[in-house]
């Protein structure tokens, strides 16, 4: 019979005693995991929030940046139409610039040259007009319309001289231009003349009898393939065509004649397309001296202050031009469409 007078189990007392120690340890280690999960939730959060404040940071640095940019933008707008005029309100001379090939669809076409020379005519201030002239020549038919319209401008405005200044060159279409100047001068050294018609081409008849390629042309007109320089050369056409030119030319030598009149020296030579340094034009009557733009607006007009008066882009439309490229490059590169990128 057990000595329990209570009828319990017994139980080993090492057991007993074992037990709430592992629970406490238990415990501890639950805690402990427990914490290093917040720590590591709290490390993530943390890591999150930082994020986003460096993102809204730079979020409002970039708003900004694009309301300047705006801003900048607009500021120019409202300033544009003041610095496109490119005007004065002192007196000054007039300056348009024929560069480059007399071209339609070039710098030197006669919208670009005529839109100048109004502009100068029309500015009160503008004592006189010069014309800067340093091309080889180009278009005939721009060439003489510029010289209609000086001739026109000349009538309405006979009080406002124009000058034509030759640089470098001032030859075939663009010495047409300046012969329905007032005055032309030169540089000692510049080339001026080449007062003739010019037509070029090339023949590849035999070359192609020489590789056996055929020439197949269908046209319905006598003299369609006019000039074709993969056709033989015909006598008839080609007389037709030194005709065109012969006619061209005695156009331009008449208003060279009319421009310069009794200033030309009679010479077999002077419309023969020749070209003559500046001091030789001066002899022949081609320019009335020798000089600089500036020479000229200070000694002849009076008006030392240069002013360009030549149609370009206005400067601010240049940079707002450049600013919108550098802003759609910007926006390319983060969208990745970079010209630079590999297309996939």
């Amino acid at each position: 019979m057990s000595d329990n007078p209570w009828n319990e189990p017994e139980t080993n007392s090492a057991a007993t005693a074992e037990t709430p120690a592992k629970s406490l340890v238990e415990k501890a280690q639950a805690k402990a995991g427990n914490s290093r999960e917040w720590k590591l939730i709290e490390k993530t959060l943390n890591g999150l929030f930082l994020e986003q404040r460096r993102a809204r940071r730079w979020g409002i640095f970039f708003k900004s940046l694009t309301f300047l940019y705006l801003f900048a933008l607009l500021g120019l707008l409202l300033v544009g139409n003041d610095l496109e005029q490119g005007v004065t309100s002192h007196s000054h001379t007039a300056v348009i610039e024929v560069k480059g090939t007399i071209s339609a669809d070039d710098e030197a076409s006669a919208d670009n040259i005529i839109q100048g020379l109004r502009d100068a005519f029309k500015a009160p201030n503008a004592q006189a007009v010069i014309l800067r002239i340093n091309s080889p020549g180009g278009s005939p038919v721009q060439a003489g319309y510029v010289y209609d319209e000086i001739k026109r401008l000349r009538a309405l405005n006979p009080q406002k001289p124009l000058y034509a200044v030759i640089t470098d060159i001032g030859a075939s279409g663009a010495y047409y231009i300046a012969a329905a100047a007032d005055e032309i001068y030169a540089d000692k050294a510049s080339l001026v003349g080449s007062i003739g018609v010019v037509s070029g081409g090339f023949g590849f008849v035999e070359l192609m009898q020489k590789l056996g390629v055929e020439r197949r042309l269908y046209t319905a007109g006598e003299h369609k393939a006019f000039l074709d320089p993969f056709s033989p050369s015909d006598q008839g056409e080609a007389a037709l065509w030194q005709e065109v030119l012969k006619t061209t030319h005695a156009q331009f030598i008449e208003q060279v004649k009319q421009g310069r009149g009794d200033r030309l020296k009679p010479s077999p030579q002077l419309f023969s397309g020749l070209v003559w340094t500046g001091e030789q034009a001066v002899e022949l009557g081609l320019v009335d001296g020798l000089a600089s733009s500036s020479a000229i607006a200070r000694d002849k007009v009076g008006a030392e202050q240069l002013v360009d008066y030549t149609p370009r882009p206005a400067p601010w439309k240049q940079v707002i031009g450049q600013l919108g490229i550098s802003f759609a490059k910007a926006i390319s590169t983060q969208l990745g469409l970079s010209p630079a990128s590999p297309l996939r």
